[in-house]
């Protein structure tokens, strides 16, 4: 699972690092670390930086690379080009349910 440190410096591959909405980011760390879905993690972090704005700036690049990078440690066979589209999707849609984002991230494997 990833720690919030984790998240921090994926964060820090597209911006500051500078948390806006720290206790969101906390919250979504604890949960994931008492599941082995990694589906699940991955919408609930998800939830977190996109619809939380956990982060001064590169919220949703933050995002796609948490579920790509869950996906790889998951060994999940997953589309690149498909994540930025469902990022948007999320945002366009306003998608804030967990299973929503599921549903989501679900599109992107192949």
């Amino acid at each position: 699972m990833l720690s919030k440190k984790d998240i921090i410096e994926i964060n820090k591959n597209f911006s500051t690092g500078a948390l806006m909405n720290e206790g969101s980011l906390d919250y979504a760390v604890t949960t994931n670390a008492r599941s082995r879905n990694w589906l699940k993690s991955a919408a609930v972090l998800t939830r977190a930086i996109l619809i939380d704005h956990t982060f001064e700036d590169g919220n949703k690049r933050t995002a796609a690379a948490t579920i790509m990078l869950l996906m790889s440690l998951n060994k999940v066979q997953f589309k690149p080009e498909e994540i930025p589209k469902i990022i948007v999707k999320m945002l366009k849609k306003n998608i804030i349910s967990i299973q929503e984002i599921e549903r989501c991230i679900k599109d992107a494997v192949r």
